[in-house]
């Protein structure tokens, strides 16, 4: 038997909440399912299961906020064999006759622990709350989904729609009131989306604290002639169809992981008073939410991927965040992270370092300034990199080679 328990899904979470079931008892689950959804302060995140069996029972009831490491549910692993039950002790025939017992009074029957009703199986946390915030009932709507799962999308729809069909017919106009005393405003309550995202922010905030308290940051920055890249990138792009087409964003994180083989003690995290440098490359990328906050999950082997696979797994990971439907690989897996302001015009972010991990790369956006080239002045497309690194664990010297392989790898990018 196996336990699956409560995932850590960031440096400082210390507690999650189980929020919905995907599996029942009795079902067949293999490494790398989604079994469960489990509510933290920064999203959902569906939890994958990382032995293959069958799921024996439940132990924790959903809405119940458990520690990281506590129990959720006990695996039966293949080759098991489910324990026989204990044969009923036999009574002995009585000597005497005696009366017929009186059945038991009929008690409702009640459902096995762990397994939720179906409509909480099928739907999102994200998207009840929203539900729960617009007044919609969820038995209304109709899931998108995986399986008819219902997702905040197919909310937002139904909201969209029924705000459209209450303007078709003007409301009369309300009889005249006298207005009432004044009286003291009272602050309202928070609806479920704003505490979201208080809670987010105050996750954040301590994971930021954390960082500038105990991570003595240094930073350096380079400037990167994009102008071969860009020219790659768009005859290569030539070949594509619309959907298929690469963004030099691609380009970026490929050249980082990359990197990463040459300067390996920044793909590393710094675990109690000590470096433990990992062997899988596994690229967190910050993604803004639509709420406000932000994650930072996980590509994981992004030096092993291909331009194309990368770029479909970037667009998939970032949708997939902005839906509330991350995975905990995803979560606990990054071995550094790439965060860019390019989309809102920063020329320039120094980011802060996200613990365990020791490193962190900013990209700023592109632009054209003046470069020379050859002797002479021409406009030139470039972008600024930066590095915040853990000086605990590496210096200077080391982290300009870092740079150094980012700018070299990027003027060969047909090698990517």
């Amino acid at each position: 038997m196996a336990d699956f328990v409560m995932p850590s899904l960031g440096a400082d979470m210390s507690a999650g909440t189980l929020a919905a079931w995907l599996k029942q008892p009795g079902d067949a689950v293999k490494r790398g399912d989604i079994v469960a959804v489990v509510h933290t302060d920064k999203a959902d995140v569906e939890v994958e299961v990382f032995t293959s069996g069958v799921i024996e029972r439940m132990l924790i009831e959903p809405g119940t906020e458990v520690p990281v490491g506590t129990p959720l549910a006990v695996i039966r692993e293949e080759g098991v064999t489910a324990a026989p039950a204990a044969p009923a002790p036999v009574e002995p025939v009585p000597a005497v006759a005696v009366p017929a017992p009186v059945p038991p009074v009929a008690t409702p029957s009640r459902s096995a622990p762990g397994v939720p009703p179906e409509h909480r199986l099928l739907i999102s946390p994200s998207a009840r709350e929203l539900a729960h915030e617009l007044g919609i009932e969820v038995g209304v709507l109709d899931g998108s989904g995986p399986g008819g799962r219902i997702q905040r999308r197919d909310v937002e729809a139904l909201a969209t729609a029924r705000e459209a069909a209450s303007k078709e017919v003007a409301p009369a106009a309300p009889p005249p009131t006298v207005p009432p005393l004044p009286t003291v405003p009272s602050a309202p309550p928070l609806s479920p989306a704003a505490e979201r995202s208080a809670a987010m922010r105050r996750a954040i905030a301590a994971s930021m604290s954390r960082s500038k308290r105990e991570i003595p940051h240094f930073y350096l920055s380079q400037t990167i002639d994009m102008s071969r890249a860009l020219a790659w990138l768009g005859q290569e792009n030539l070949r594509r169809p619309v959907t298929e087409r690469l963004l030099h964003g691609a380009l970026l994180l490929k050249a980082v992981a990359l990197a990463l083989r040459e300067v390996p003690e920044l793909n590393a995290t710094w675990e109690g008073d000590e470096l433990v440098r990992r062997d899988d490359i596994n690229v967190g990328v910050a993604i803004a939410l639509r709420g406000g906050g932000l994650v930072a999950p996980a590509l994981h082997h992004t030096d092993e991927l291909t331009l194309e696979e990368l770029m479909h797994a970037l667009r998939d990971l970032v949708s997939r965040a902005r839906a509330g439907s991350l995975r905990s690989s995803e979560m606990s897996g990054p071995t550094i992270t790439v965060t860019s302001l390019g989309e809102r015009g920063v020329e320039s972010v120094f980011g802060v370092i996200f613990p365990p991990q020791v490193a962190i790369v900013g990209f700023g956006t592109l632009v054209e300034r003046p470069w020379i080239t050859e002797g002479q002045i021409l406009p030139c497309p470039i972008v600024n990199a930066s590095l915040s690194a853990d000086h605990r664990v590496t210096d200077g010297h080391r982290a300009s080679a870092f740079l150094a392989a980012v700018d070299r790898l990027l003027q060969e990018p047909e090698e990517l």
